[in-house]
């Protein structure tokens, strides 16, 4: 029977790594992965099947479905109104799974307004941030913000074979305590491998790269 739920944990391992490691499929029946991202001609790129800064979350909706939570995230051990964020806990293409968010840059007398008009607030797991759940009358505005960035955390830990076999040389490598970062600005994309956690796909318009970079140094 141990031999049995061994064998299981590793054919599931794999089966969640293939995608990083395997072939692309045959005709590009496959979309929304992490490493299919297209340039467009303004400098902008999609991703996910969204045009970072351009695209909207209505837009994302229509494109990743209804199984999301829209919500203000805030800390809660500096005075902050908060982001806001629109959350796939369970985000699939092809075998590939994970978290993705998209985050907006709304202005900070928006989002005041919208967190004094939340139905409800909670403490996240962490107990360092406080989730605002927007009321049903705000929601059609905010849909209607534009998506400014977006954080995908595979379900499977990676490694830098697997991140450069997928997404090529890096234009650049920041070492920090933990963590390796690896920067691709003409594509907006910073991959943080870490040693003990999850690892953290971020993408914005590479015109706005230096906003990822810059707390990194």
């Amino acid at each position: 029977m141990k031999i049995f739920f061994a064998i299981f944990a590793l054919l599931a391992m794999v089966l969640a790594v293939y995608p990083f490691l395997g072939d692309e499929p045959q005709g590009g029946s496959v979309t929304g992965l992490p490493w299919q991202i297209d340039i467009l001609d303004d400098g902008s790129t999609r991703i996910f099947g969204l045009n970072i800064g351009v695209s909207r979350l209505a837009d994302a909706r229509t494109v990743l479905g209804d199984d999301m939570e829209l919500a203000i995230i805030a800390s809660t051990d500096v005075e902050e109104v908060g982001s806001l964020e629109m959350y796939y806990g369970h985000y699939r293409a092809g075998l590939l799974s994970g978290k993705l968010i998209l985050h907006t840059a709304t202005s900070e007398g928006m989002l005041a307004q919208w967190r004094d008009n939340a139905e409800k607030s909670d403490y996240m797991p962490s107990g360092y941030a406080r989730k605002y759940t927007l009321s049903a009358d705000d929601k059609p505005r905010v849909l209607q913000e534009t998506i400014s960035g977006i954080t995908f955390i595979p379900a499977v830990n990676l490694d830098e074979e697997t991140v450069l076999a997928r997404f090529g040389e890096p234009a650049e490598r920041i070492e920090l305590p933990g963590t390796t970062h690896y920067l691709y600005p003409e594509k907006g994309l910073d991959i943080a491998v870490h040693e003990a956690s999850k690892e953290v796909m971020q993408y914005v318009s590479p015109k706005r790269f230096d906003s990822l970079v810059q707390p990194l140094r």
